[in-house]
């Protein structure tokens, strides 16, 4: 009987068609994006701090910075030296040192607050200085006391240094210099104290800017979907326990797996080829640097290995030994941006003679120049991605990482794979940054990944029907 033509299947991730958009959504999409990746900043980056603006040396804008600031201040001093002295621009910096001091202050610090209002009254600073009774050192010490009770202990030292000048423009300087370091640590600490608040409405407030975006901008998403797609086709082709085994009935795919492979394929990614998915685009130098660590972990683990096993039971039990030459590979590692095989070759020498100095050193004869020749071999192989131990160790770090995002939820880490314990305290910590990070993508992102699977897979199961 003749055939039915076969209907060509949609490609469900074809690109939306273009659409362009105006100048004035543009900068309103981008004011949004820049919004959210600070408020996503502030909330995965626990060290994360308002820090001074510094202008690059020699740029247009510091040099008109500092044209302006001199003239600002040579005009002080010039008022200041007249006779009789003209106190206009200094009264001003008082008045603008008196908002600062008050926006440092809590409602419960009513003393401080009567103490600035009544020495820093503004009105009766003006008639002394009408009257040429204003006594501006009085003011300034006033002033460096009152930023001594409400600065952090970190400033104390900064304080003390103001009480040693004695010029006023000098001082005027100083004191505005470390009003703006007191700024900052203001704002850090609100930035800690709102932290755990933040975490509660980042979840949405990041979705929905994420939303507002993909609406100006429909192809927002190829990329997360070619993510998602080789997920699944890595789990469909491996099976859903990573044999490899071929099942004629092959079991659903959870969300769940596909999530955690595809966020675990993040650490191999090709940064210089592939374009990152967009909705872990503000993590990307985050993964870059967890990737770069498991790398350096593999390495680590299979040099390590490669020691104890080729020279056997005589370093085993010996103590220190392990963290002695932990440190030795971490510390010429540091200094390598690829490890080359020379420069494993490097490594190998130098962990050959501290081998040989502690082997003597405990009575056993040191290293003959074949086992020498052998361990250093061993070592220069594992940058081959291909050698066998840096295959097996990398395995091992996948699986643990792995396992580390499926037990998430559960307070006790996974047990550390075989040959991995030398570097488990930063394995354990590569594994709580990774997993973080993870969840809260996951809290994030979720319903569009969900939406984007059951696209997927509903296209799949309509294609197995088909067939």
């Amino acid at each position: 009987c003749p055939t039915k033509p076969e209907t060509p299947k949609k490609n469900v991730w074809s690109t939306s068609p273009l659409r362009f958009v105006s100048k004035e959504e543009l900068m309103e999409t981008a004011k949004g994006l820049s919004n959210m990746a600070l408020a996503h900043e502030i909330i995965v980056n626990p060290t994360f701090q308002v820090k001074p603006t510094e202008l690059p040396e020699g740029s247009f804008e510091r040099r008109v910075k500092e044209i302006m600031q001199k003239a600002f201040w040579d005009v002080l001093e010039e008022q200041l030296k007249d006779d009789p002295p003209c106190y206009d621009h200094a009264i001003k910096l008082l008045a603008e040192i008196k908002e600062i001091l008050l926006s440092f202050l809590r409602p419960c610090h009513d003393r401080q607050r009567s103490s600035i209002e009544e020495v820093l009254d503004l009105p009766l600073v003006r008639q002394q200085a009408e009257n040429g009774a204003l006594d501006m050192g009085r003011l300034s010490q006033f002033v460096i006391r009152m930023m001594g009770l409400l600065c952090a202990p970190s400033r104390d030292e900064d304080i003390d240094k103001l009480k040693d000048i004695t010029d006023v423009v000098p001082l005027f300087k100083a004191i505005f210099s470390v009003l703006d370091l007191m700024k900052l640590d203001m704002a850090n600490v609100a930035l800690s104290s709102i932290r755990p608040h933040l975490m509660q409405q980042s979840v949405e407030y990041e979705r929905n800017k994420f939303h507002q975006f993909l609406e100006k901008q429909p192809n927002a998403l190829d990329y997360t979907e070619k993510w998602l797609e080789e997920a699944v086709k890595y789990l469909r082709e491996s099976g859903r326990d990573g044999s490899g085994a071929a099942s004629s009935d092959p079991p659903p795919l959870l969300p769940v797996d596909i999530h955690n492979h595809a966020y675990l394929r993040l650490l191999r990614w090709d940064h210089s080829s592939d374009p990152f998915p967009e909705t872990v685009l503000m993590d990307q130098a985050r993964f870059q640097e967890m990737q770069q660590e498991a790398d350096r972990l593999v390495l680590l683990s299979s040099v390590l290995l490669i020691v104890y096993t080729t020279t056997g039971e005589a370093i085993s039990g010996l103590p220190g030994l392990m963290e002695t030459l932990k440190s030795t590979v971490n510390v010429m590692l540091a200094d390598m941006h690829t490890p080359a095989e020379e420069a494993l070759a490097t490594i190998g020498e130098k962990l050959c003679v501290e081998l040989s100095q502690c082997l003597s050193q405990h009575g056993y004869s040191p290293l003959s120049a074949d086992r020498r020749g052998i361990l250093m071999g061993q070592i220069s192989a594992t940058v081959q991605p291909d050698n066998t131990v840096h295959k097996l160790m990398d395995s091992r770090v996948q699986t643990y990482l792995l396992a580390s995002l499926e037990s998430s939820q559960h307070k006790s880490p996974p047990p550390l794979p075989g040959g991995l314990a030398p570097v488990g305290r930063e394995l354990t910590e590569l594994a709580v940054h990774f997993s973080r990070l993870v969840n809260f993508n996951k809290l994030v992102f979720s319903p569009f990944y969900q939406k984007i699977l059951q696209s997927m897979l509903t296209a799949e199961e309509a294609g197995g029907t088909e067939t």
